[in-house]
């Protein structure tokens, strides 16, 4: 277990699917070159949902990826608390400092740390999902390991845009995997919290044409205002038939998968043209069947996966610092710990997109 210090914290503790708890555990305490930090907001992620649900991937077989109990929560930011011996100079901090770490714990001793491919890391410990060493930010203090990615947020970023940083990285990283080019007709599936952010971010990159898939009106809407040139209800529309027939019968040059179920991946594989980019994103709760015959024989596919957000912390900070990028419209509701069961309730239903976790917090905040 964790170093503890005096003093007891709120926290959201999970013991295993839909069994999460709001205990009064001990507070962590900061050993040689860790930061213990005061936690303002932690988002519910996707992967929290599917965590909670009880998707096979978080807890199937002898050897579970989470490990219980822990603490979840991976898209935090706080306040630096607590200094430990040498962490000062290790993450050139001080007290007070507005600081995000990067989701991921790297060992920095396998052959990815090694070559600098962190996020890879073999170990593998990500905040909020295995016990002890990577315990999450839904609580009111946290502490962050010695390999932890530390980066520093301007206090010019509100808490809301902050909020967002882990997940704008993530897609941050996807929409640079999409090599998108100038002359590119693009299609986002799905427009969550990830996909408006990647709907954003795409924009910048400013491709022929922005196309984005979805369910729900509202977020369709959302995206034409984050700068989609063209929004697609597929209740309502063809999505093939559409943009076939805006690329003269070819399909698209970049597909970016983030809806997270079986219909995203076998439409992408359809909708994109011979030789183009296909990324994949999300985190599926069950196995996704294709005809891969379509990505090798038919159409010689480049199939690119898409984890995590290395090395874009700093460009996101900087993204939302010179307002190139909102979370305005994506974070809709922020409730306080003790509220778990209605947050996450509400994160999983359609009438939300992003919802927050702030410690101390009261009701609904209705943004």
């Amino acid at each position: 277990m964790p170093k503890t210090a005096s003093g007891q914290m709120t926290a959201i503790v999970c013991h295993g699917p839909k069994d999460y708890r709001v205990e009064e555990i001990a507070r962590p305490k900061a050993g040689p070159r860790e930061l213990v930090i005061k936690i303002a907001a932690c988002g519910i992620c996707a992967s929290d949902c599917k965590c909670w649900s009880g998707a096979a991937m978080f807890w199937a077989g002898q050897n579970p990826w989470v490990k219980v109990p822990v603490i979840p929560g991976h898209e935090f930011f706080g306040y630096v608390e607590e200094i430990g011996e040498g962490a000062a100079e290790h993450f050139g901090v001080k007290p007070g400092d507005k600081v995000i770490a990067e989701q991921i714990v790297p060992c920095d001793r396998c052959r990815y740390c090694q070559s600098g491919k962190y996020w890879m890391c073999e170990v593998h410990n990500i905040f909020g999902f295995q016990r002890d060493v990577a315990d999450g930010g839904m609580a009111e203090y946290m502490r962050l390991p010695s390999t932890s990615r530390v980066h520093k947020i301007p206090e010019s970023v509100s808490l809301e845009d902050a909020a967002i940083i882990e997940p704008l990285s993530c897609a941050i990283h996807t929409v640079n995997r999409g090599d998108i080019q100038l002359d590119d007709v693009v299609v986002i599936a799905g427009a969550g919290p990830l996909g408006l952010m990647m709907v954003q971010v795409a924009h910048l990159k400013t491709p022929k044409k922005l196309i984005v898939i979805d369910l729900v009106p509202e977020r369709l809407e959302l995206a034409r205002h984050f700068g989609a040139d063209i929004t697609i209800n597929p209740k309502e529309q063809d999505p093939i038939e559409i943009v076939r027939e805006l690329t003269g019968g070819y399909g698209c040059d970049v597909y970016i998968e983030t809806t997270g179920v079986p219909a995203g991946v076998t439409q992408g594989l359809e909708i994109i043209r011979k030789l183009g980019r296909f990324v994949e994103f999300s985190v599926f709760g069950q196995e996704t069947s294709a005809d891969w015959s379509i990505i090798g024989d038919r159409k010689e596919l480049d199939v690119r996966g898409a984890h995590l957000g290395p090395y874009c912390y700093p460009i996101a900070i900087d993204l939302l610092d010179r307002k190139l990028v909102t979370s305005q419209g994506i974070v809709t509701h922020a409730y306080g710990l003790k509220d778990w069961d209605t947050a996450i309730k509400k994160a999983y239903g359609l009438d939300s997109i992003k919802v927050l976790m702030r410690p101390g917090y009261g009701a609904d905040a209705g943004f």
